[in-house]
């Protein structure tokens, strides 16, 4: 079965059924209308209707549970056709507009992935990734010939409707001149305020994120807001003289961590203890057919799929490259090395290839620690930000597909 029009021809064909009544089959499958006993009825009609032609038992229930299985995920043919159209299009985006339409995609805030992955998808397309600036970025992410502004909207603790007043308040009366310039004009608390220094949305003004602080703090901590807006003749900006408080990239991948759940200024793979990154990547997997490997990667997703031995998982995974390859863990592999969330592990197994695509059968995995956060000094919080580090999770509520054996119809795998 390909379409939902399917289940209509083999209601019509192998049960026996009338139109009117593989289309109430269809239509109860996809979940649209129909009562239950209109449904059960339907179902009755279909065991009596295929055995009065002569089909056994056993091959009707098999015939039917497939039905019910594929109702899941099946479509019309005009949903199909139109899809397909749309992939088209998509596609010819994506090899000719790459960056552009990866901006759009992380904008339209859809698809299966997490946004982290669309911005890796744009680097790796020749994008240079910016964390939000107030001079540049706005509400949505914006782009520049190569360069990509994320948007406001991603931060963490960012007040929406003050992220969309930054860009108004910059096109209605300029680029922000300094720290004091902004807190002037726009109206945003210390801590939001302080949200945009941590991520560096104030760098043009040449000063770090801990000068930016303590003048953050002198500025606003006698600031009237209702003085905002009110001088005709701007008085130029206080000069203070700061001491230079050195940050390493290390925290900036924190900060970033923490207000947008993945690092710009380095990967993931920097942030780890080890430097160890695999003995094998995903561009020399094909040279290693039938082959146990190691392998270090940054997982992407995972999905569960029941089985009769258990629920197994397929995983998607990056690797210190950048390059993607699939995993897949049975259940007996995973009661000793389960998923333990986001981040990097260290994995072995054997190399399968499936139409030139490898896969590895994992057999073993562990999850590898990062460095301790550098922002703090106590112990308890040096080590919870990585949670923020995420991965996208999909699973498959059915039934176990039978064996070969409890229905007694062989299985063969399809040839081209």
């Amino acid at each position: 079965m390909v379409y939902q029009e399917d289940v209509i021809k083999i209601a019509l064909h192998y049960g026996g059924l009338s139109a009117a009544d593989g289309d109430i089959l269809r239509r109860a499958m996809s979940g649209k209308g129909r009562s239950k006993a209109a449904l059960q009825k339907v179902k009755d009609d279909f065991f009596i209707a295929a055995a009065a032609k002569g089909h056994p038992e056993t091959l009707s229930r098999e015939i039917y549970r497939q039905i019910e299985s594929f109702a899941g995920y099946s479509f019309c043919k005009a949903h199909s056709a139109s899809y397909a159209v749309e992939s088209y299009q998509s596609l010819y985006l994506k090899v000719h507009y790459p960056i552009e339409f990866m901006v759009a995609v992380i904008n339209n805030q859809g698809g299966f992935y997490r946004t982290e992955i669309y911005v890796h998808e744009a680097r790796m397309a020749g994008a240079v990734i910016h964390t939000p600036c107030v001079n540049r970025s706005d509400y949505q992410t914006s782009l520049y010939g190569i360069d990509i502004y994320l948007g406001f909207m991603y931060l963490q603790g960012l007040d929406s409707k003050l992220s969309q007043f930054i860009a108004y308040e910059r096109e209605r009366n300029g680029l922000y001149k300094s720290l004091e310039d902004f807190i002037n004009r726009v109206p945003m608390g210390i801590e939001n305020v302080k949200v945009l220094i941590f991520i560096g949305a104030f760098r043009f003004t040449g000063k770090t994120k801990n000068q930016l602080l303590v003048q953050v703090s002198l500025l606003m901590n006698n600031f009237k807001p209702e003085n905002r807006g009110l001088m005709l003749i701007r008085e130029p900006a206080k000069e203070f003289k700061l001491p230079v408080l050195e940050r390493s990239v290390f925290e900036d991948a924190f900060d970033e961590i923490e207000l947008l759940n993945f690092p710009i200024s380095c990967t993931v793979f920097d942030l780890l203890k080890t430097r160890h990154r695999g003995d094998v990547m995903v561009r020399d997997l094909l040279k290693h057919h039938k082959k146990e490997v190691r392998m270090l990667a940054y997982l992407i997703s995972t999905k569960q799929v029941p089985t009769k031995r258990g629920n197994m998982y397929f995983g998607t995974w990056i690797d210190h490259e950048g390059a993607y390859f699939d995993t897949a863990h049975f259940p007996d592999s995973l009661a000793n090395y389960p998923f333990q969330g986001g981040g990097c592990y260290l994995m072995r197994g054997i190399v399968e290839i499936d139409y030139h695509f490898p896969t590895i059968t994992v057999s073993k995995l562990t999850k590898m620690p990062f460095i301790p956060d550098p922002r703090y000094s106590d112990s308890d919080k040096r080590f919870t930000t990585q949670h923020n580090i995420k991965q996208d999770v999909s699973s498959t509520h059915r039934q176990p597909y039978p064996q070969e054996h409890e229905i007694n119809l062989p299985r063969h795998r399809m040839k081209f």
